[in-house]
């Protein structure tokens, strides 16, 4: 893929080129996040440091009160952090477009009573983090066949965006998809936030079966191939087993 590029740009500097697709055509990708995205749903990714004498008091209090808050945007999922951290909880948001996140961030800041239980649930974070992101093209959000946990896999890609890396993170995904290893639930690529990120949603019945589909996969040779392929364009990955929270829509 480089190689061509890199052809590509000393035709260009050479004159050779007339009327052959323009550097921004030949860079396009049908993997492109962004404006090029089909639709305009936008999803909102919070991360929250709970403080661990507080973790217990914060899922209490948002289990009482997260209705209010859901009647102004839809939640996609909330779940708490069981491997790979600790004293974490992870939430979805979704939005049809940018504008709508902004009336609804301004109907919430205008719930008296949102604004009051928030006066209590705030002070016992240590910090919080938050992404805006899209769906990757070729992924539709899925539904998990029943109740499980979650994993939430994060990739940090070298920049360049999807028209550098996307065909093979696709590749290596769809590897994985093809054989069940594991249940596909969404793909999400940062738009604000540590850009060249990917989030990679899972489902799994429970971190044994985790666990089992994961070894299958490492002898698997389409596995092997397509990973040894996107790996390259890795910086660095991490993952957490996640666990629904009683009131998450993601169960």
């Amino acid at each position: 893929m480089l190689g061509s590029f890199t052809g590509f740009i000393r035709r260009a500097a050479s004159g050779k080129i007339l009327s052959q697709p323009t550097l921004y055509q030949a860079c396009r990708s049908p993997l492109a996040t962004g404006p090029r995205q089909d639709s305009g749903t936008i999803f909102e990714l919070r991360t929250y440091d709970i403080k661990p004498e507080k973790t217990k008091e914060f899922m209490e209090l948002v289990s009482r009160n997260i209705h209010i808050r859901t009647v102004h945007s839809e939640m996609i999922g909330f779940w708490t952090a069981e491997l790979g951290s600790m004293n974490k909880a992870f939430h979805i948001w979704k939005y049809d477009n940018f504008a709508h996140r902004a009336a609804a961030r301004k109907a919430v800041v205008s719930d008296k009573e949102w604004q009051e239980k928030l006066s209590a649930i705030l002070p016992l974070l240590k910090t919080q983090d938050m992404e805006i992101a899209y769906l990757v093209p070729w992924c539709k959000l899925g539904t998990p066949p029943g109740e499980g946990v979650y994993e939430l896999v994060t990739y940090q890609q070298k920049p360049g965006g999807p028209a550098l890396w996307g065909q093979s993170f696709k590749a290596a995904i769809d590897a994985h998809v093809s054989k069940s290893y594991a249940t596909l639930i969404g793909v999400f690529h940062t738009e604000y936030g540590m850009l060249n990120t990917v989030h990679v949603l899972w489902w799994h019945k429970d971190p044994d079966t985790r666990a089992a589909g994961r070894h299958r996969a490492h002898e698997d040779a389409r596995v092997v191939a397509a990973v040894r392929e996107s790996v390259q364009f890795l910086e660095s990955q991490r993952n957490m087993i996640l666990i629904a929270a009683p009131f998450s829509p993601l169960k």
